[in-house]
């Protein structure tokens, strides 16, 4: 199976065994410690599993007594095996809820990945995973992460900018099943531009910032984004991390913002195409060939980059190589078409001007009569 996500791996934890001798009296103590010790194990099994369901729990707002009595160990998801320790019950709560969210991620990769089209109800599947994840990440930065004493340490995955990154990723995961449905569903070419043309612009966010905008020239592509979603997200996300934490992350999200550029300027060009605009229609196609090869570039360097999490694999996916055979076929026709309407056209003959009827100049018969 071709990998069409990148996906950065779970947050690994130290075991915690919950035995506090001298503090906890009596078998009704003791047995609270045990579930809890086999609950947190059976939980963190469960994210190996994609196949099952994670459902929300009660949440409650008394904090108690415990919080500060246990050291809890957890990795981060670019560092590597060297985790962060903190004595605080929220940094487990928030640290599981991290890899909730990471697995809802990890669930939807698994069903878009399918080589063949995915049915309507895996579509919306995919889709719902993903605003879930990132209603997890949201709701974390917002309400619990503020909660530690101890802040997020620099490239650390409860650091605003990471969060951020996470967030915007799945809000631009989430819009690509809409573009494959709006694309199978043969709508309008500048519909498909547009959202396009924002997914392009999520994932140059996620990865670069707000700062660098690639879209300059493409101007005729009115974009309304969704500030519901985007409000709480600062742009400043992976662009000033750590090259060797997030040089293969930050590649793959250049390649998808590449692609889906390609993909609005394809379609742009078809619809200009329908409207008999063939130069500009040619202009935004031969875009869409030089991005669609810069992405194709970009693929490589992605799967030679290394960094944390299994390498993708874009460009062997179905919907990727799709992109190649339209922006090709599109602007041949556009050619055709130009060519189509400069063929055989002659001028119209000039009207033939006739000579003039000279005078007849003969000299007369001698009359006798002379001019004087």
């Amino acid at each position: 199976m071709t990998h069409w996500f990148h996906r950065n791996p779970l947050k690994a934890t130290a075991p915690v065994s919950f035995n506090y001798y001298g503090m906890i009296t009596g078998p009704p103590a003791s047995k609270i410690c045990n579930d809890l010790r086999s609950a947190r194990t059976r939980l963190l099994e469960l994210f190996t599993d994609l196949s099952c369901f994670i459902n929300s729990v009660g949440d409650s707002t008394q904090e108690s007594k415990l919080r500060y009595i246990q050291n809890f160990k957890w990795t981060d998801t670019l560092q590597g095996q060297v985790p962060s320790a903190q004595q605080d019950a929220v940094f487990e709560l928030i640290s599981m809820g991290f890899n909730v969210a990471l697995w809802y991620t990890k669930y939807a990769s698994r069903l878009a990945g399918k080589e063949k089209h995915i049915t309507e109800d895996e579509a919306k599947e995919v889709h719902r995973s993903l605003k879930i994840a990132a209603g997890i990440f949201k709701h974390l930065k917002e309400s619990h992460i503020p909660k530690l004493l101890t802040p997020a340490e620099k490239g650390r995955d409860l650091e605003a900018r990471l969060i951020d990154a996470y967030v915007i990723q799945c809000q631009a995961e989430a819009q690509e099943v809409t573009i494959a449905r709006a694309i199978e569903l043969k709508h309008a070419p500048g519909l498909i531009a547009a959202l396009a043309y924002e997914t392009a612009s999520f994932y140059q966010k996620a990865g670069f910032g707000g700062n660098e905008d690639r879209f300059d020239s493409y101007n005729e592509i009115e974009m309304k984004e969704d500030k519901n979603c985007l409000d709480s997200v600062s742009y400043h996300t992976l662009s000033s991390l750590e090259p060797a934490h997030s040089a293969k992350w930050r590649k793959y999200l250049h390649l998808k913002m590449c692609f889906y550029t390609a993909y609005a300027y394809c379609y742009h060009g078809q619809t200009l195409l329908a409207s008999d605009k063939c130069g500009e229609a040619i202009r935004s196609l031969q875009e869409a060939e030089k991005l669609y090869a810069e992405a194709e570039a970009l693929c490589k360097e992605y799967g030679e980059t290394k960094g944390p999490g299994p390498t993708a694999k874009p460009s062997g996916h179905l919907f990727f190589r799709k992109l190649g055979s339209l922006v090709k076929s599109t602007l041949d026709k556009c050619r055709e078409k130009t060519a189509s309407s400069n063929y055989g056209i002659k001028p119209k003959p000039e009207e033939e001007v006739k000579p003039v009827k000279e005078p007849d100049i003969k000299p007369q018969k001698d009359t006798g009569c002379s001019v004087s």
